[in-house]
């Protein structure tokens, strides 16, 4: 059943201001209604709002934790993996998603897009990086732009493999 089930890795900062973490929460309510499983990073911000979304409507959130603790781990969580890792811990929820979906972010959620990328996981960029190189322009190479959370489940769902559709 686990191979049959769609995983969307949701990344983004700790700290997010008000209609960034709606937008978050948005995003995890429809992942939900999908039938998704949300992976994140287990924490505050834009983590626990999505995770707050997808639990609203009876969704199902992991978070993979960088400490030892599911003490550390957001109230909205159904499954927290401690990994003891640290920030290193990123490329387990970039891994685990059949495609990311990254809402604003900061530093951590660039590693994570990069880290995504690498392990050929596509990404949907919701307010979030720009990312490109003098003569190397990756968005389209696995990187696409939504506009509104609805565009960036949409494409998530679309882009996480013909298996899940």
């Amino acid at each position: 059943m686990v191979r049959d089930s769609l995983y969307i890795s949701v990344i983004g900062a700790a700290r997010a201001d008000s209609r960034t973490r709606e937008t978050a929460a948005t995003i995890g309510r429809l992942l939900a209604r999908a039938g998704a499983v949300l992976v994140c990073g287990g924490l505050g911000g834009i983590m626990e709002a999505a995770c707050r979304g997808a639990r609203e409507e009876g969704g199902t959130t992991i978070g993979i934790l960088p400490g030892l603790e599911r003490a550390e781990g957001n109230p909205w969580l159904s499954h927290s993996v401690c990994t003891g890792m640290g920030h290193a811990r990123n490329l387990a929820v970039a891994a685990s998603g059949d495609a990311v979906i990254a809402v604003g972010g900061e530093f951590g959620t660039l590693s994570e897009i990069g880290l995504a990328r690498k392990a050929g996981r596509p990404v949907v960029l919701l307010d979030s990086w720009k990312v490109s190189r003098d003569g190397f322009d990756p968005e389209g190479g696995g990187l696409h732009r939504a506009a509104s959370a609805k565009e960036a489940v949409k494409l998530a769902l679309e882009l996480a493999g013909p298996a899940h559709q």
